[in-house]
């Protein structure tokens, strides 16, 4: 989901397309923060672990 947040994040800034910027940045904050939930050894909706 981070790498998704990142490639839509930079693909919006070179063509300049907002809507593709602003889902970037709200893919790949969703992604960092359940990558730190899960690290922490925390389920996260009933799962131990997101693949």
């Amino acid at each position: 989901m981070i790498i998704l947040g990142v490639i839509l994040l930079v693909i919006g800034f070179i063509v300049g397309i907002p809507v593709l910027y602003t889902i970037g940045i709200i893919l790949a904050v969703a992604g960092i923060a359940l990558a730190i939930l899960g690290g922490t050894g925390r389920r996260i909706g009933g799962r131990a672990h997101w693949y």
